[in-house]
């Protein structure tokens, strides 16, 4: 897979950002796409993923406000993040693995469990999204 995440950048609480992730080389059908983030000082945290045959679960943090789709007709996988604040400044990672991988993140979320991706097996290089207050 190869996979530059971009679409990150600085903006002020309340304003909304839309990452993107285009995505090749990843021949597992259906397989799981996700976003994970990072903030400093705290572990991997899943945000949202969306399996190949589309469905999708979020992070209950993220839930109603952040969006996960695939243009199919690009093959890219997007986040759309509104009503942002300070607690979602981090660098965020796209990440490719099976179909397990899907249902790995959304038992997690179901518990209320942070889940930082161990069944994911490719990841991009990471983009920044900075909230100011």
């Amino acid at each position: 897979i190869q996979s530059v995440e971009s679409g990150g950048g600085s903006v002020q609480a309340g304003g909304s950002l839309r990452l993107s992730c285009p995505v090749s080389g990843y021949t597992s059908s259906p397989h799981c796409m996700g976003w994970f983030r990072q903030a400093s000082g705290k572990e991997r945290e899943g945000v949202a993923a969306i399996r190949s045959d589309v469905q999708t679960t979020s992070a209950h943090a993220a839930k109603g406000r952040f969006t996960i789709y695939q243009d199919n007709a690009t093959n890219t996988l997007h986040l759309q993040m509104k009503s942002l604040n300070s607690e979602n400044s981090a660098p965020y990672y796209c990440a490719a693995g099976p179909r397990a991988a899907c249902i790995f993140f959304t038992t997690h979320t179901e518990a209320h469990e942070r889940y930082s991706g161990e069944e994911f097996e490719t990841w991009g290089q990471g983009t920044q999204v900075t909230v100011s207050s």
